[in-house]
Protein backbone atom coordinates (compact mmCIF):
# COMPACT_ATOMS: atom_id res chain seq x y z
CA UNK A 1 0.00 0.00 0.00
CA UNK A 2 1.31 3.45 -0.94
CA UNK A 3 1.90 5.94 1.82
CA UNK A 4 -0.42 8.93 1.77
CA UNK A 5 0.08 12.43 3.01
CA UNK A 6 -2.49 14.12 5.21
CA UNK A 7 -4.06 17.11 3.34
CA UNK A 8 -3.23 19.44 6.24
CA UNK A 9 0.39 18.26 6.18
CA UNK A 10 0.53 18.79 2.41
CA UNK A 11 -0.81 22.32 2.84
CA UNK A 12 1.79 23.02 5.53
CA UNK A 13 4.57 21.82 3.25
CA UNK A 14 3.37 24.02 0.39
CA UNK A 15 3.12 27.08 2.65
CA UNK A 16 6.54 26.39 4.16
CA UNK A 17 8.56 25.46 1.08
CA UNK A 18 6.88 26.84 -2.08
CA UNK A 19 8.87 30.10 -2.01
CA UNK A 20 12.12 28.26 -1.33
CA UNK A 21 11.55 25.86 -4.23
CA UNK A 22 10.56 28.66 -6.61
CA UNK A 23 13.55 30.83 -5.71
CA UNK A 24 16.00 27.94 -5.88
CA UNK A 25 14.69 26.62 -9.19
CA UNK A 26 14.55 30.13 -10.71
CA UNK A 27 18.16 30.65 -9.66
CA UNK A 28 19.05 27.38 -11.34
CA UNK A 29 16.96 27.78 -14.52
CA UNK A 30 16.50 31.57 -14.97
CA UNK A 31 12.97 31.04 -16.28
CA UNK A 32 9.80 31.64 -14.28
CA UNK A 33 7.59 29.04 -15.99
CA UNK A 34 10.24 26.36 -15.66
CA UNK A 35 10.66 27.23 -11.98
CA UNK A 36 6.90 26.88 -11.48
CA UNK A 37 6.96 23.50 -13.24
CA UNK A 38 9.78 22.33 -10.99
CA UNK A 39 7.88 23.50 -7.91
CA UNK A 40 4.85 21.50 -8.97
CA UNK A 41 6.98 18.44 -9.75
CA UNK A 42 8.70 18.55 -6.36
CA UNK A 43 5.37 18.67 -4.55
CA UNK A 44 4.02 15.82 -6.68
CA UNK A 45 7.06 13.73 -5.74
CA UNK A 46 6.50 14.63 -2.11
CA UNK A 47 2.83 13.63 -2.29
CA UNK A 48 3.54 10.40 -4.15
CA UNK A 49 6.36 9.21 -1.91
CA UNK A 50 5.26 10.70 1.42
CA UNK A 51 8.70 10.13 2.97
CA UNK A 52 9.07 10.00 6.73
CA UNK A 53 11.39 12.76 7.86
CA UNK A 54 13.51 12.42 10.98
CA UNK A 55 13.54 16.17 11.63
CA UNK A 56 12.63 19.54 10.08
CA UNK A 57 16.22 19.80 8.85
CA UNK A 58 15.92 16.43 7.13
CA UNK A 59 12.64 17.58 5.54
CA UNK A 60 14.20 20.80 4.25
CA UNK A 61 17.28 18.96 2.95
CA UNK A 62 15.04 16.50 1.06
CA UNK A 63 13.10 19.39 -0.51
CA UNK A 64 16.29 21.18 -1.57
CA UNK A 65 17.95 18.03 -2.95
CA UNK A 66 14.81 17.05 -4.85
CA UNK A 67 14.50 20.58 -6.27
CA UNK A 68 18.11 20.61 -7.47
CA UNK A 69 17.80 17.13 -9.00
CA UNK A 70 14.55 18.08 -10.75
CA UNK A 71 16.22 21.21 -12.18
CA UNK A 72 19.14 19.12 -13.41
CA UNK A 73 16.75 16.62 -14.99
CA UNK A 74 14.95 19.45 -16.78
CA UNK A 75 18.20 20.96 -18.06
CA UNK A 76 19.43 17.67 -19.49
CA UNK A 77 16.08 16.58 -20.94
CA UNK A 78 15.88 15.98 -24.67
CA UNK A 79 12.89 18.31 -24.94
CA UNK A 80 14.83 21.19 -23.43
CA UNK A 81 17.84 20.65 -25.68
CA UNK A 82 15.80 20.33 -28.87
CA UNK A 83 13.40 23.27 -28.52
CA UNK A 84 13.74 27.01 -28.80
CA UNK A 85 11.86 29.70 -26.91
CA UNK A 86 8.79 31.20 -28.62
CA UNK A 87 10.54 34.56 -28.79
CA UNK A 88 13.21 33.08 -31.05
CA UNK A 89 10.58 31.69 -33.40
CA UNK A 90 9.00 35.14 -33.81
CA UNK A 91 12.06 36.31 -35.76
CA UNK A 92 11.77 33.54 -38.35
CA UNK A 93 9.51 34.58 -41.24
CA UNK A 94 6.96 32.16 -42.64
CA UNK A 95 7.98 30.74 -46.00
CA UNK A 96 6.73 32.88 -48.86
CA UNK A 97 4.01 31.41 -51.05
CA UNK A 98 4.92 31.64 -54.70
CA UNK A 99 2.47 33.58 -56.84
CA UNK A 100 0.58 31.21 -59.12
CA UNK A 101 1.35 28.12 -57.03
CA UNK A 102 -1.26 25.64 -55.93
CA UNK A 103 -0.74 26.67 -52.30
CA UNK A 104 -1.43 30.30 -53.26
CA UNK A 105 -4.71 29.17 -54.82
CA UNK A 106 -5.56 27.15 -51.70
CA UNK A 107 -4.92 30.26 -49.61
CA UNK A 108 -7.61 32.08 -51.61
CA UNK A 109 -10.28 29.63 -50.38
CA UNK A 110 -12.57 30.56 -47.48
CA UNK A 111 -11.01 29.45 -44.15
CA UNK A 112 -13.25 26.41 -43.56
CA UNK A 113 -12.38 24.94 -46.97
CA UNK A 114 -8.74 26.03 -46.81
CA UNK A 115 -8.26 24.25 -43.49
CA UNK A 116 -9.65 20.87 -44.53
CA UNK A 117 -7.89 20.99 -47.93
CA UNK A 118 -4.60 21.82 -46.24
CA UNK A 119 -4.94 19.12 -43.58
CA UNK A 120 -5.99 16.50 -46.12
CA UNK A 121 -3.53 17.17 -48.95
CA UNK A 122 -0.55 18.86 -47.32
CA UNK A 123 -0.48 17.22 -43.89
CA UNK A 124 -1.84 13.83 -44.99
CA UNK A 125 -4.68 13.48 -42.49
CA UNK A 126 -7.64 11.23 -43.34
CA UNK A 127 -11.16 12.71 -43.30
CA UNK A 128 -11.98 10.90 -40.05
CA UNK A 129 -8.85 12.30 -38.39
CA UNK A 130 -9.68 15.81 -39.57
CA UNK A 131 -13.20 15.43 -38.18
CA UNK A 132 -11.75 14.44 -34.82
CA UNK A 133 -9.27 17.35 -34.85
CA UNK A 134 -11.94 19.90 -35.75
CA UNK A 135 -14.71 18.44 -33.59
CA UNK A 136 -17.15 17.83 -36.42
CA UNK A 137 -18.53 14.82 -38.29
CA UNK A 138 -16.76 12.98 -41.08
CA UNK A 139 -19.64 13.89 -43.40
CA UNK A 140 -19.01 17.59 -42.72
CA UNK A 141 -15.33 17.18 -43.57
CA UNK A 142 -16.15 15.27 -46.76
CA UNK A 143 -18.63 17.98 -47.78
CA UNK A 144 -16.08 20.72 -47.10
CA UNK A 145 -13.44 18.81 -49.05
CA UNK A 146 -15.79 18.44 -52.02
CA UNK A 147 -16.85 22.10 -51.97
CA UNK A 148 -13.27 23.24 -51.43
CA UNK A 149 -12.09 21.23 -54.45
CA UNK A 150 -14.86 22.75 -56.58
CA UNK A 151 -13.92 26.29 -55.53
CA UNK A 152 -10.25 25.51 -56.07
CA UNK A 153 -11.05 24.35 -59.61
CA UNK A 154 -12.80 27.66 -60.30
CA UNK A 155 -9.87 29.66 -58.92
CA UNK A 156 -7.37 27.69 -60.99
CA UNK A 157 -9.49 28.12 -64.18
CA UNK A 158 -9.67 31.88 -63.59
CA UNK A 159 -5.89 32.04 -63.21
CA UNK A 160 -5.45 29.94 -66.36
CA UNK A 161 -3.70 27.16 -64.46
CA UNK A 162 -6.21 24.54 -65.67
Amino acid sequence: MRPTLDPREAERLVETYADLILRLSYTYLSHTQDAQDVCQTVFLKLLERAPAFASPDHEKAWIIRTTVNTCKDLLKSHWRRSTAPMEAAADIPAPAVEEGSLLAAVNLLPPKYRLVIYLYYYEGYAAQEIAHLLGCSRATVNTQLHRGRERLKLILKEEGSL
